[in-house]
């Protein structure tokens, strides 16, 4: 079944995670993605050599595209790009700002000159903002826009997410507001310039705690495994072992004390008949469920959750998620051989995407010059060596 995206052509200046993440994602629906690397290769080919000596970053967010090696120093590869520019969708690149006005290719030049064109730039700060201008990575931004504050636990104070979470969710953001964009020019056939940025990202992400903040005067703590708005949800011991257990409401809280703890009346307990009131009274709540729940066992509580409905987790390693019964993965194809990514989330008609191969740096010169150069740029010799 062909993509939802074939036909569409997409240009991405692109670097490390956020932008290679919403390509990709555009890669998988179908779309044609030109991948424009520096000539010693997009820098997270070199985060680290985990996978048969390939990046699992780059393995992660750069399937299905074709990659190109240019210099936008030398007018030649300014040019060849121009070309490609001229006959694409979407335009996507998260390089420093200003760096692309300062090569001719910048957002407002290109919707000049090409009206249908999609232009999306992702920067760390929002543009007319005092800190557009400064560097700002991952990590960087889970500190500034106080997400790192919320995160951890009382004694182990701020803590990074485990994953490049500002990176994720700004990359699936574009890809959201360039599938946008292409409904809209559906319509009017009118282009679109998107801007995004990891800091105003992250920050509408942070519109919970900050509500609780702002208007209750409640500053979030951090509370390590353990739900800030709902209770009880958190980390409890068993005799063999941790697991998580979530009562969501009011209702599964009369449920879980009658079938689970075995102790009807603890439901209304004044402190605990409502979950206002149990945040409130967390530590004598929490205090009085783990008391109970470290005679189970594990296998004996999961039964018994399963069977009256109350959510639970268990903590997994990542040797536990590789073979956890419910994870799907798929294969994809690199210039050392197969490997295995789990799968994107979405199923079409009952079917995962297939994924891309992940191409190797420059793989695609030859082919892209010939293509859209004049015929002697079909030359790979002639590509420069200097970063854009």
């Amino acid at each position: 079944m062909p993509g939802a995206l074939e036909g569409t052509t997409v240009i991405s200046l692109e670097q490390a995670v956020a932008a290679p993440l919403a390509t990709s994602r555009l890669a998988d629906a179908g779309a044609r993605v030109i991948k424009l690397e520096r000539p010693e290769g997009d820098f997270a080919r070199g985060y680290d050599d985990y996978v048969r000596g390939l990046s699992s970053y780059f393995i992660w967010n750069n399937r299905g595209k074709q990659s190109c090696t240019v210099d936008l120093r030398q007018p030649d590869d300014l040019a060849l790009v121009e070309s490609m520019l001229a006959s694409a969708d979407v335009f996507v690149q998260n390089l420093a700002p200003g760096a692309t006005d300062r090569l001719g290719i910048g957002s407002a030049d290109l919707r000049r000159r090409f009206p249908r064109l999609i232009v999306c730039d992702i920067g760390g700060y929002a543009p007319g903002t005092p800190d557009h201008e400064r560097k700002a990575y991952d990590l960087l931004i889970q500190a500034e826009a106080g997400l790192a504050g919320v995160t951890g636990s009382a004694t182990s104070g701020p803590a990074r997410v485990g994953i490049s979470i500002s990176d994720i969710a700004t990359g699936q953001g574009a890809y959201a507001a360039i599938l946008e964009a292409l409904i809209m020019r559906s319509r009017t056939g009118d282009g679109a310039h998107l801007q995004l940025s990891l800091f105003d990202t992250l920050a509408e992400y942070m519109n919970v705690p900050y509500l609780a903040r702002h208007y209750g005067g409640k500053e979030p703590r951090r509370l390590g495994l353990a739900h800030p708005s709902i209770a009880p949800y958190g980390l409890f011991q068993v005799s063999d072992g941790e697991i998580l257990i979530a009562v969501q409401n009011d209702r599964e809280w009369v449920v879980f004390c009658d079938s689970v703890l075995g102790q009807p009346a603890v439901a209304t307990d004044a402190r605990f008949e409502r979950n206002v009131l149990r945040i409130n009274n967390r530590e004598p709540l929490d205090a009085c469920v783990q008391a109970i729940l470290a005679t189970h066992t594990m296998s004996g509580l999961c039964e018994l959750l399963d069977r009256v409905r109350i959510a639970y987790g268990r903590v997994s390693t990542m040797a536990d998620l590789a073979v956890h019964r419910s994870a799907t993965k798929v294969p994809v194809e690199t210039a050392v051989g197969q490997v295995e990514l789990f799968a994107p989330p979405v199923t079409v008609n009952g079917k995962r995407p297939v994924l891309g191969r992940v191409p190797a740096l420059g793989e695609h010169d030859v082919a892209l010059r010939r293509e859209f150069g004049p015929p002697d740029t079909a030359d790979p010799k002639r590509i420069g060596s200097a970063a854009p």
